[in-house]
């Protein structure tokens, strides 16, 4: 069986023992198997929200994200919120109309939509066709694969050049950069990097609840293949003219 098929096997498992543990707390065997706890289920500390501080809150063990254009930058003590090689995975319910995003390898912005890093989609009603778990402007995903009003476990794992994400253990992207790599136009530093994880409020219709946020770093990171603190930078994106997606 090979290393590939193992993930997948692994991160299904994951799923359901998410949803049998009680909210934002780790299994003995997630433990042991490296994972930490990013949201503690009661407050935001070490998270960081640029535009509209607003847009996110915490309820009932949620990250309840409602409100306009801002980021959730997660900025604590783990990994020294600098992470390259990583499984993330959250569980994710969203609204009618919902539209947000999940980043990694980005940094800090004061304002604007990030720059730096991929952004995984959320969305499964919204008018932007490009729906949950895909590559957004890289390898867009146009299938709905999970429902408004239920939870969903959204994972997304990079391993050197490599990122796969999936929903409730289900392979959705199977993306490797280019060694070449010319990221599209508009996203100049949408590369495979190192960075820190930011969760998205798009619009004030958008409403999406986020619990259970744990990452695993891997090997090759653990090992110090991540090299220095994600930089601080204010660098504001440029719209989308259809649906302001950055």
């Amino acid at each position: 069986m090979n290393k590939f098929v193992l993930s997948v096997l692994y991160l299904a498992g994951l799923v359901v023992s998410a949803f049998a543990a009680e909210p934002n707390t780790l299994t003995a065997e997630e433990q042991s198997a490296g994972w930490q706890l990013l949201f503690d289920g009661r407050s935001l500390d070490g998270w960081k929200p640029s535009d509209a501080p607003g847009t996110f809150s915490v309820r009932n063990g949620e990250i309840v994200v409602h409100g306009p254009k801002s980021h959730l930058y997660y900025v604590g003590p783990v990994h020294d919120h600098d992470f390259k090689d990583f499984e993330l995975s959250a569980d994710v319910m969203t609204f009618p109309q919902a539209n947000s995003g999940v980043y990694f390898h980005t940094r800090w912005q004061e304002q604007g939509w990030p720059e730096a890093g991929y952004e995984v989609q959320v969305n499964n009603s919204h008018r932007d066709p490009k729906r949950t778990a895909g590559l957004y402007d890289v390898k867009d995903n146009y299938d709905a694969v999970a429902k408004d009003g239920a939870w969903f476990t959204l994972t997304i794992r990079v391993e050197g050049k490599h990122v796969v994400t999936a929903v409730d253990g289900k392979v959705v992207v199977d993306f490797t950069e280019p060694e070449a790599w010319t990221p599209p136009t508009g996203h100049a530093q949408r590369r495979i990097s190192h960075g820190t994880f930011a969760i998205q409020g798009h619009d004030p219709g958008s409403e999406i609840h986020y619990r259970n946020v744990k990452v695993r770093p891997l090997p090759a990171m653990a090992s110090g293949a991540a090299s220095g603190s994600a930089a601080n930078g204010d660098n504001p994106g440029r719209h989308s003219p259809v649906t302001g997606k950055r």
